[in-house]
């Protein structure tokens, strides 16, 4: 993947300062995603992975919406027809964006305007970090098609942010969590008006951009792969990969800095 040139077909993509910005651009339907975008957006995820210049992920929507989730007519009217085989390759499909999101190693910011519900809610959930506008409105509302709330991780994941009690209200009950709630229960970082989202994100992507780059990538590892450990096991694991940390470029840069006064210049390496 090459960010410069990369030019997606169900999304638009941009590239500046090692940033790279991901916005859902269907306005008209509240920027909702098909079962190719779905997979178009975990291949770019996924290579991600061996894309050194990009170094903070921002997913955003156009139209001041996030995303609706699944399409009703493009992917819902179509999954009512399919057999049990098929639709295990859809959901493992979708879960599978999820995977690639937490194992990129850029940390991702999502900035989150009105409609955010169903996999747009999952997605955002799957970020890094999350700055809201006050008219946003999140909700996993899967229960309200039909279905278990235990979609794309979200049993998994919520919890650990909003808590077992709130996630359980969300998950059952497929209400709107309103933007003050989300901050006061730690679903956003951040609440900020409509003009300033995008700011506020690239501040916050550009200040990640410009730090240990090798080693935030290792935070982002680390807070995936501790979740199952016990304490002794994690501590183990983070002294290993602070050792490794200790062995990089950035590291020698910040003392040599720390010694001039000066602020270090990280270069990922």
């Amino acid at each position: 993947m090459d960010p410069t040139n990369y030019t997606p077909t169900h999304y638009l993509w941009s590239f500046a300062d090692g940033i790279g910005t991901v916005t859902f651009n269907r306005p008209e339907r509240k920027n909702p995603l098909t079962f190719e975008s779905y997979a178009e957006l975990r291949d770019m995820f996924r290579a991600l992975v061996y894309v050194k210049s990009v170094k903070a992920i921002i997913i955003t929507g156009a139209g001041g919406n996030f995303c609706s989730g699944g399409d009703v007519h493009e992917i819902i009217g179509p999954l009512v027809g399919m057999d049990m085989p098929e639709l295990l390759d859809f959901t493992r499909m979708t879960g599978d964006l999820v995977k690639a999101m937490r194992d990129c190693p850029q940390p991702i910011i999502a900035a989150i305007d009105g409609v955010c519900v169903g996999a747009g809610a999952i997605m955002a959930m799957a970020s890094d970090l999350r700055i809201a506008t006050p008219e946003a409105k999140c909700a996993f509302l899967f229960n309200r098609v039909g279905l278990a709330g235990c979609d794309m991780g979200a049993c998994a994941m919520l919890p650990r942010i909003i808590g077992q009690g709130r996630a359980s209200e969300l998950l059952y009950l497929g209400r709107s969590m309103s933007a003050e709630e989300g901050e006061n229960w730690g679903f956003y970082n951040r609440i900020t008006s409509a003009d300033a989202l995008m700011d506020a994100a690239r501040d916050w992507a550009a200040r990640i951009a410009s730090g240990p780059n090798f080693g935030n990538a290792m935070t982002k590892n680390q807070l995936n792969t501790e979740w199952d450990m016990s304490l002794h096991t994690a501590i183990e694991a983070e002294a290993q990969a602070q050792a490794i940390c200790m062995q990089t470029k950035d590291f020698e840069r910040a003392y040599t800095a720390f010694i001039a006064r000066q602020k270090p210049v990280f270069e990922g390496n």
